[in-house]
């Protein structure tokens, strides 16, 4: 008796948790109130933009912290441009590597592009200089060493752009200072030479200077460099290879498409499961609405910061519907498990435990297998792939919750002889 009443307290503590994961998940009221749904492109229309990383003057072994790098500077430029929950992924390509914005709900393409593209790429460089031959040779210090930059003025009240450099931009420019004494120090911009001054001694504590060359900068021209190089330095050279929209209208389309086949996917398995299997498949599918409900929540909330920057695609959507399937495969080797206990002689109570242990193992290669494939996908390929490795496999892990606990508490409750 106290077991059953431990069940029923339970059972009440799930049908409340899922009831709040269904308000919170409802597009429309207190859900939408506290945290809107984080949804792709291909679900609200957009444009998405596809650049090639130009790793030529970048040794192998600072491939990661480049591309690590040119992320975060990006990031930094879409959020300037002001999307909401911008997408910026690395995928590499063969040898290659590519970079991937997905910007919803932005349509004016030319000015996404031209946005992200301002971002300069700086770089010094030693000058070399035989005769009236000028040379001009890349050092290590590039925009990625920059932690800052601020507008100032000089003696003559003309503006100028003050650098901070981190840690390392700091050690490499005072090694690069004290190497070209008596010499000018190239600042190159896009390719572009900026300045040159000439260095009169090593400098420590990673501070440079922009004076914009010739007759200086404007002060509109000043500023509007430290706005960008505070957006952040490219790290490494990009290229747009591809870009795409996809109108609200068509994004729009394509969701109510995903959503009748989940309900009707949903509705079908409820036929079959109280078809088949009776009083059996009426508890099944009251866990299937609560793992629906409270998968839904963990896909919106991200865990509260554990899944970072989740957002649903169609691939996503796409994957959690085949988690559904996945949870009622479970409840089913559970009963034809249970089944064969009964015909053995044991009480439909007795039967339904001794159906849950013997048919867990089963069902935990099954799940587990599946999980050790999502997270292959979600790790080694692309962006579009990745949403639905992410939501199967979640959905894959709240399935076996469902499946072997509420499922399980359900019946110990309501079945007993």
């Amino acid at each position: 008796m106290k077991k059953i009443r431990t069940s029923l307290i339970i059972l009440i503590l799930l049908i409340l948790a899922s009831v709040a994961a269904g308000i919170f998940v409802y597009p429309k009221g207190y859900g939408l109130k506290y945290k809107p749904w984080s949804l792709g492109l291909d679900l609200v229309g957009g444009t998405s933009l596809t650049y090639n990383i130009d790793l030529t003057d970048i040794k192998q072994g600072d491939y990661e912290a480049v591309l690590s790098g040119l992320r975060e500077v990006v990031e930094k430029r879409v959020n300037l441009y002001g999307v909401t929950e911008p997408k910026v992924a690395i995928a590499q390509k063969g040898n290659s590597y590519e970079l991937i914005v997905d910007l919803a709900g932005v349509k004016d393409l030319k000015d996404a592009v031209s946005q992200i593209g301002e971002t300069p790429r700086l770089d010094f460089r030693e000058v070399i200089q035989e005769g009236e031959n000028v040379s001009f040779i890349k050092s290590e210090l590039t925009g990625r060493y920059i932690s800052g930059a601020s507008l100032t003025f000089d003696n003559l009240n003309k503006p100028i752009v003050t650098l901070e450099f981190n840690s390392d931009g700091a050690k490499i420019f005072e090694d690069l200072t004290g190497r070209n004494i008596g010499k000018p120090l190239a600042i190159f911009i896009d390719d572009q030479l900026s300045d040159a001054p000439r260095v009169n001694e090593k400098i420590s504590g990673g501070k440079a200077t922009i004076s914009g060359g010739g007759d200086g900068f404007k002060i509109d021209e000043a500023r509007s460099l430290v706005q960008r190089l505070n957006a952040g330095a490219l790290s490494a050279p990009i290229t747009l290879s591809n870009q795409r929209t996809v109108s609200a209208t068509a994004a729009q389309d394509a969701l109510k498409k995903i959503i009748t086949a989940g309900v009707i996917s949903m509705i079908l398995v409820t036929l079959f499961m109280l078809f088949y299997y009776r009083l059996l498949g009426f508890f099944a599918v009251m866990a299937l609405i609560m793992y629906t409900a409270l998968t839904l929540a963990i896909f919106k909330s991200g865990l509260f910061g554990l899944i970072p920057s989740f957002t649903m695609t169609l691939s996503g959507i796409a994957g959690f519907i085949l988690s559904i399937g996945m949870a009622v495969d479970a409840n089913i080797l559970i009963f034809e498990r249970a089944k064969e206990e009964m015909k053995k002689g044991l009480t439909k109570a007795a039967a339904v435990e001794e159906g849950f242990k013997r048919a867990w193992l089963s069902i935990r290669d099954s799940n587990v297998s599946t999980i050790i494939t999502a997270t292959i996908l979600y790790f080694f390929t692309s962006s579009f792939v990745q949403g639905f490795a992410l939501t199967l496999g979640l959905g894959v892990l709240v399935s076996m919750f469902s499946a072997i606990y509420v499922t399980r508490t359900i019946l110990r409750i309501f079945i007993r002889h």
